[in-house]
C-alpha cells in the first residue's frame, strides 16, 4: 500500500474531481485505490520495486491525462507511520497557540548545500528541520507572517515539494496504518 501526495491538485485553476483521479490512477493498473480529502492524497496497491518507479510512472500520466506537471510524492505506509511519529519540534512548541506544524514531501534528499540554504530562512515565525525527504514546517502564526511558502520553498530546497498539515498525516496514519 503507498499513498501519493499530489502538488497542483485543487489549487488555481487545476480543479480535479476525485473520482477523476481515482480513475486515473485505476487505469494505471492500481488497486484499491481511494482518495482522502479532496487536496491530492491518493491510498492505493501496487506491484512496484521502488517509489521512484512509482513517481515517475503516476507523473507522466496524470500530466497525459490533465495537461499539466502534477508533481508526485509517493510513500509507502511504513515510511508514513514512521514520518507521523517523527519528533522533529519539541511538544510544548507543537502545542501552543496559534502554531502548527507542515510536512513538506520532497521528491528527493536535497544537497547538503541546499538544506543549508534552507534551514537558514529559520526564525521566529518558521522553525525548519529536514529529515532525509522531509521538511518539517513548525509556522508559529503569533510571531507574525510567514514569507515561507510553495515556489520559495521548492527553490530554495531544490526538488519539487508538496506541503500537508500534519493533522492531515496523522488522519491518514490513522485511517491506514491500523
Amino acid at each position: 500500500k503507498f499513498i501519493a501526495f499530489l502538488r497542483a491538485i485543487n489549487v488555481g485553476n487545476h480543479t480535479v474531481k476525485m473520482d477523476q483521479l481515482r480513475r486515473l490512477f485505476e487505469e494505471l493498473g492500481f488497486a484499491n485505490v481511494e482518495t482522502f480529502i479532496a487536496s491530492g492524497n491518493v491510498i492505493f496497491d501496487a506491484k512496484a520495486k521502488t517509489v521512484r518507479s512509482l513517481e515517475a510512472k503516476i507523473e507522466k500520466h496524470l500530466e497525459k491525462a490533465l495537461g499539466y506537471e502534477v508533481s508526485t510524492m509517493v510513500r509507502s505506509i511504513e515510511e508514513l507511520v514512521a514520518i507521523a511519529e517523527y519528533q522533529a519540534f519539541k511538544k510544548n512548541e507543537l502545542d501552543a497557540e496559534g502554531n502548527t506544524l507542515f510536512i513538506g514531501f520532497l521528491s528527493a534528499e536535497p544537497s547538503s548545500e541546499s538544506a543549508k540554504k534552507l534551514l537558514s530562512l529559520a526564525s521566529e515565525i518558521d522553525g525548519l528541520h529536514l529529515n532525509q525527504r522531509e521538511l518539517y514546517w513548525l509556522y508559529r502564526r503569533k510571531n507574525g507572517e510567514s514569507k515561507f511558502y510553495g515556489p520559495l520553498l521548492e527553490k530554495t530546497v531544490g526538488v519539487k515539494a508538496t506541503l500537508r498539515n500534519a493533522n492531515t498525516i496523522e488522519r491518514l496514519v490513522k485511517k491506514y496504518c491500523q
